[in-house]
């Protein structure tokens, strides 16, 4: 099966996200049809904050690893490309594909939190990248993350017409962090021509919900990485009396 035929509206795509080698094993060894890095995570455990701040040559590296571990489709957390300009965007983005990657996610947000690329300029990063790949590309918009939620239902018709902008330009798929009103999960999913990916934060609304609202991938972003890091630190209190 196809990573794309993977999503399916109403039968998420679960993805459990992970950011190196061992979380690729354990979470492949759990059942998992699929694997997707998290770049908050991946940074996290490299000692670095997210928001590109890391070297693109080490996310290769954290990539090389992770498909030496594991055949299981693979989607990269791309960030904002790692670059600049067009050309260089999309010669990552060729890069990752050489090393058997299956999909990536591109923001529209500026890294690290320096305001939103305007929906024409990011359809031309999506647009040079679907003519140098293959790749799924899951656009990203990140204008419910950088807003609050009361202000969410104002930005709906904007990240639609985002959203209709990066299909044009030869998106895969359409991913909203930051919203979890079902109301505007379900107007999302409604008018988007491309299947919805929603994170499933603490504060978002179940897996059998989301489905029900037509969700077609699920991602669980940072939480799986801050979940494990403190249970390590749990433990050594436990086990350690600090």
């Amino acid at each position: 099966m196809s990573f794309r035929s993977l999503h399916e509206r109403g039968n998420p795509l679960v993805l459990f996200n992970i950011w190196d080698a061992g979380s690729a094993r354990a979470v492949a060894d759990a059942g998992a049809v699929a694997l997707a890095t998290g770049s908050a995570s991946v940074a996290g455990s490299l000692g670095y904050p997210d928001g590109q701040a890391f070297p693109f040559a080490q996310l290769l590296n954290v990539v090389e690893r992770i498909r030496a571990v594991s055949d299981l489709p693979l989607s990269v957390d791309f960030e904002a490309g790692y670059a600049d300009d067009v050309a260089s965007v999309a010669a990552n983005a060729a890069r990752l594909e050489a090393l058997g990657v299956a999909g990536i996610n591109i923001e529209d947000g500026i890294p690290p939190g320096s305001g939103m690329r305007p929906s024409a300029e990011q359809a031309g990063f999506i647009a040079a990248i679907r003519e140098r790949t293959s790749l799924f590309i899951n656009a990203r918009t990140d204008l419910f993350l950088q807003d609050d939620a009361d202000e969410h239902k104002a930005l709906v018709a904007e990240a639609v017409e985002r959203g209709h902008a990066y299909a044009a330009s030869g998106a895969d798929g359409f991913f909203v962090p930051g919203l979890t009103q079902p109301e505007l999960i379900r107007t999302i999913c409604d008018e988007s021509s491309l299947p919805v990916n929603i994170m499933k934060s603490p504060s978002a609304p179940s897996l059998a919900k989301l489905a029900s609202l037509g969700v077609a991938r699920v991602s669980f972003g940072p939480f799986p990485w801050r979940d494990a890091m403190q249970g390590l630190g749990d433990a050594y209190r436990e086990q350690c009396g600090g």
